[in-house]
């Protein structure tokens, strides 16, 4: 059943709506405060980017390069006949209007001033540039303000705003009482947007796409008459520096890591005072409308969704609200993105965080009824495990009871087969399933009359027929059972007298044919047995005992099993390897035939 506060609503919808609240304010917070500026800034760029380039037809931008110090073999800053001379080149080629994005506010040698002030006052249509204004708006350019009236120029303020990152991507109506380059430009070709018509924080400069775009020109082809007067004529004319040695270039945001030139810069705010601000911030209550929806959305959604699935469609709205942005920038709109993707991510972290304190009181209710279970369960599975190994031994203790020379030779079997089996690369669970499981490798040996099984000289050709039934009557016995450790058990039990070259037994098995527990156990079963004392021999002396494996290498044993048995003998317990004198020396010492049979 729901919990239910004392109204009727569900806990959980009390909880969700606070979620969503939460959303919405954070999202609104991140606007209002400019939290994350970084990411608005980048999500500009991308709008930028993919929007691609669009045209400047009316603008021309004429860049004081690299190529003009070579050609003109001129320091800067240059003598401003050279400006008066391109000034002159550009009114006669047609220019609509010349705007001048260089600091003319100093006095330099008389006659280079008049050469420049002639040179505008024949243009009629120049703008020039000042970052310096005096409290009242008033530059000091070419002598003053009523120099620049006598002229019939006009002054303009290049300074720019700076964006994040120091990213110029807006201009405002004026700057320091002064109207800006790019406004005094609108106003002299008739063009001039109202000053109220600009965003809080200025207009956005509607770039025209990265650096390069606007058509430029060299100054040196300027003024040595390089240039086609029909790429001047009707158009807007900026002239400035691009040389990256007169470090005017900045970041904008149509092209991460490229800078743009200041006059490019200035040509594209120009482009957008002309044009009307294309570019516009949507109304504030949009942006926060958008907040408001995405904060909720995940909260609404877990409604009728699963939390988890609730939160698998924020990428998805995510998606959506990037792809609007962009349809909104591309017809000249521009919506937060920053803000409503963090509300929507807030939104979504408290929905899951909401569904997963829920799911995880549920497991706990689920887990507490079967903890107990759990534990009986495991209870049995160890009680099994050791009843299982508790048979196995018992079985072994009967093999050996049969055949009282054995011994402790089952068990040296066992730790054998371990050490092998590790020495092979088999893991250690593996090799302790193997040390069980050789115990019952003679289990058929119950099957052998006790007259074969202890008699103390040589077996007849009818009684070793007999003595090696034990291989299948053993596999037999162990056959059918689902425990991996029986399994082995029979296996080992079937395969440990096969030998390597098909000469063994039950069935003529050769090489890689034999499983390697069989394989394993054929080794450790003949060692210990040739180290073992028994009715019909003595212990072997060690080196003769591994003498005879390794003359056995390639007949009887796999030869990389043998290899790995001499290469761990220095890791072996002592015990091991040492001789073993358990049974009562027999009347025939010498009957050793039947020792690795």
């Amino acid at each position: 059943m729901r919990r239910r506060l004392g109204s009727g609503v569900p806990a959980r919808v009390v909880a969700l709506v606070v979620a969503a609240l939460v959303a919405m304010v954070a999202g609104g917070i991140a606007e209002f405060a400019h939290f994350l500026p970084g990411l608005e800034q980048d999500s500009i760029g991308q709008r930028f980017a993919q929007r691609g380039t669009r045209s400047a037809a009316d603008l021309l931008v004429v860049a004081i390069d690299e190529k003009s110090f070579d050609d003109l073999k001129l320091q800067w800053p240059f003598p401003r006949s050279r400006h008066a001379h391109a000034i002159d080149r550009l009114a006669r080629d047609g220019a609509k209007a010349i705007v001048y994005d260089v600091q003319f506010t100093e006095r330099t040698r008389e006659r280079e001033d008049r050469a420049l002030a002639a040179a505008v006052a024949r243009a009629g249509n120049v703008v020039l540039a000042t970052s310096e204004t005096d409290e009242h708006g008033h530059s000091n350019i070419l002598g003053g303000d009523d120099v620049l009236a006598q002229l019939g120029a006009h002054a303009g303020a290049s300074n720019l705003p700076t964006g994040p990152g120091g990213v110029l991507q807006r201009f405002e109506p004026e700057s320091g009482g002064l109207q800006t380059l790019a406004m005094a430009t609108a106003r002299v070709v008739g063009r001039a947007p109202d000053p109220s018509a600009f965003d809080r924080g200025g207009a956005w400069i509607d770039f025209r796409g990265p650096p390069g775009t606007i058509d430029t020109v060299s100054f040196s082809d300027l003024v040595q008459g390089r240039v086609d007067p029909s790429r001047v004529r009707g158009r807007i004319v900026v002239v400035g520096a691009s040389a990256a040695t007169l470090q005017d270039v900045h970041p904008t945001p149509t092209a991460s890591g490229r800078l743009m030139s200041g006059p490019e810069i200035e040509a594209n705010a120009v482009y957008t005072a002309v044009h009307g601000l294309p570019l516009r911030d949507v109304p504030r209550w949009v942006d926060l409308l958008a907040i408001a929806l995405l904060g909720l959305l995940p909260a609404l959604a877990s409604l009728r969704l699963r939390a988890l699935l609730s939160a698998l469609l924020a990428p998805g709205a995510a998606v959506a609200w990037v792809v609007i942005a962009q349809i909104a920038f591309d017809h000249g709109h521009v919506l937060a993105v920053a803000a409503p993707l963090f509300a929507l991510a807030v939104g979504t972290v408290l929905t899951i965080g909401l569904g997963y304190a829920s799911e995880r009181r549920r497991r706990n209710r689920v887990a507490q009824r079967n903890q107990a279970l759990e534990e009986a369960v495991r209870e049995r599975t160890g009680e099994l495990r050791e009843t299982q190994l508790e048979i196995i031994h018992r079985l072994a203790a009967v093999t050996e009871s049969r055949d009282e020379a054995t011994g402790l030779h089952l068990e040296r079997i066992g730790r054998l087969s371990e050490s092998l089996g590790l020495a092979l690369g088999m893991s250690a669970a593996e090799a302790e399933t193997l040390r069980h499981a050789s115990l019952l490798h003679d289990v058929g040996k119950v099957a052998v009359p006790d007259a074969i099984l202890t008699k103390p000289g040589p077996l007849t050709d009818e009684e070793w027929t007999v003595m090696r039934r034990h291989a299948a009557e053993g596999a037999a016995m162990l056959a059918g059972s689902r425990a991996p450790v029986m399994r082995l058990a029979e296996e080992i039990a079937r395969t440990h007298h096969e030998r390597w070259d098909g000469s063994g037994y039950p069935n003529g098995l050769a090489g890689e044919e034999i499983p390697l527990a069989g394989r394993i156990c054929a080794v450790c079963d003949v060692f210990d047995a040739l180290r073992s004392r028994r009715p019909y021999k003595e212990p072997w002396p060690l080196q003769d005992a591994l003498d005879e494996l390794a003359r056995e290498r390639g007949r009887h044993f796999d030869p990389e099993v043998v290899d790995a048995f001499l290469g761990m003998l220095d890791d072996l317990d002592p015990m091991l390897l040492a001789a073993h004198q358990e049974a009562p020396l027999a009347a025939d010492p010498l009957a050793a035939a039947g020792v690795i049979d």
